[in-house]
């Protein structure tokens, strides 16, 4: 039985990414649920409640990252979660019960989305599932 692995971007990924993050693990059988956060592109999108386009981001996302990693012999699964990523996590968490979790987020501090702050820590803190931190 391959791992079970819950993906968190906000970004499509490809398997590379993937597996750079977990030290070059193959993807081949391993069950795998990408959620991607409806997260709004700034503070004051979020706030004037300008949500629409971003789940259509989402779902793009979501979608983009599950096709690439069904590619590469992952079982894969997509979904829109909700737009704070811990409790897109915490939801998925509830019906995935994923071996570890891997949060992908942007590597450098302008482009980082609203609301990404150390979302990997604290889900380990929270969840108690293995949690590693990625950039893409």
């Amino acid at each position: 039985m391959g791992m079970k692995l819950l993906v968190l971007a906000t970004d499509p990924i490809d398997a590379d990414d993937l597996r750079d993050a977990l030290d070059g693990e193959e993807l081949d059988g391993a069950e795998v649920l990408v959620v991607s956060p409806a997260v709004n592109a700034s503070p004051v999108a979020f706030w004037v409640s300008d949500s629409d386009e971003a789940i259509a981001d989402a779902e793009s996302t979501a979608r983009q990252t599950a096709e690439a990693l069904a590619a590469e012999g992952a079982r894969t699964h997509a979904e829109t979660g909700e737009s704070e990523p811990l409790l897109a996590l915490q939801d998925a968490l509830a019906t995935f019960p994923a071996d570890r979790v891997v949060v992908f987020t942007r590597d450098d501090e302008e482009s980082q989305r609203y609301r990404e702050e150390d979302v990997a820590g604290e889900a380990q803190r929270r969840f108690g599932v293995s949690v590693i931190a990625a950039t893409r």
